[in-house]
């Protein structure tokens, strides 16, 4: 994928990870007053300003040094760091999510926040070693989990997931979720396994969750999704004109034509109640999900 900027959350603006200096306490002891710091909430939330844009305050008004504070990266020769709101006395701002901000905030501001997330929500969930059960002491600026009993090393985990728009050459297959709102319709998703492909987790997520045989698929762009802490990597596929059989993930799963897809698209992807009751509406403009939508109408209508 390429161009000035990317269709969906998440990418632009990316901090420089400047790792150089996760082993530089002096340094980042030294950006601190100057640095911007993004505080979360235990539900993952970040602090907006009466306008709602994002309240990143200073370093020197968080208070203290980087202590527990996460180092994102540089941008511009400014430091950022993530920390949680909790171990602060900063109490100002309104928190909102990373669903809501995506949506409002400017790209490099919402890619802030999501690798932020992402970090805490790491920290939040490995405070003790797989491998002992002792409690883990983080290091290199938030980057690095140690065992304080066995020394065992523990890395940010990221969970490599394959999302896909499959076609049978005139339809795109769609799925919904018991728990998405009504007529809300999206392209399969699913987790890669331990020792498979990604062609491999693409054929067996489709077959599993549709009853549908894909014949060939190809990698086109990825997103890095901090709910809480995946890598989509998105796929466009062609199948068979196999009928639809919806697994146990799944409440329904079916086949739709370029004219459905079109006009879902042409709506508000929040279709309200009683709104065009024979329409469909799909995923978030955000969303890898309804990038792959679009790539797929596109190599039916041109």
């Amino acid at each position: 994928m390429t161009g000035a900027s990317s269709p969906f959350a998440f990418i632009d603006g990316a901090l420089d990870r400047a790792d150089h200096l996760r082993d530089d306490p002096d340094t980042l002891a030294g950006l601190w007053p100057h640095a911007r710091v993004v505080l979360l909430d235990d539900e993952g939330r970040a602090l907006a300003d009466e306008r709602g844009a994002l309240r990143a305050p200073s370093g020197a008004e968080v208070g203290g040094g980087p202590g527990t504070a996460i180092f994102l990266g540089l941008r511009d020769g400014q430091a950022w760091f993530a920390q949680s709101l909790a171990t602060t006395a900063f109490d100002s701002g309104t928190p909102i999510d990373l669903r809501t901000a995506a949506t409002q905030w400017p790209a490099f501001e919402s890619t802030v926040f999501a690798q932020a997330r992402a970090m805490r929500h790491w920290h939040a969930r490995h405070r003790f070693c797989g491998a002992c059960g002792g409690a883990l002491s983080f290091v290199r600026a938030g980057w690095l989990g140690r065992c304080e009993r066995c020394g065992s090393e523990h890395y940010p985990r990221t969970d490599q997931a394959i999302i896909v728009a499959v076609s049978d050459g005139e339809r795109l297959l769609l799925g919904r979720q018991r728990t998405w709102p009504a007529r809300r319709w999206s392209v399969i998703a699913g987790f890669v396994e331990p020792g498979e492909s990604l062609e491999q987790t693409v054929a067996r997520e489709v077959l599993e969750e549709t009853g549908v045989r894909v014949r060939s698929s190809r990698y086109v762009a990825s997103q890095p999704w901090a709910f809480p802490g995946s890598l989509m990597l998105g796929f466009l596929a062609e199948s068979d004109a196999d009928v639809p059989v919806a697994g146990d993930e799944l409440e329904d799963v079916r086949w739709f034509d370029a004219r459905t897809i079109r006009a879902g698209l042409a709506r508000d992807w929040t279709l309200a109640p009683g709104e065009d009751e024979a329409g469909i509406a799909l995923s978030a403009p955000i969303s890898i999900a309804r990038w792959l939508i679009e790539c797929w109408l596109q190599t039916v209508t041109r």
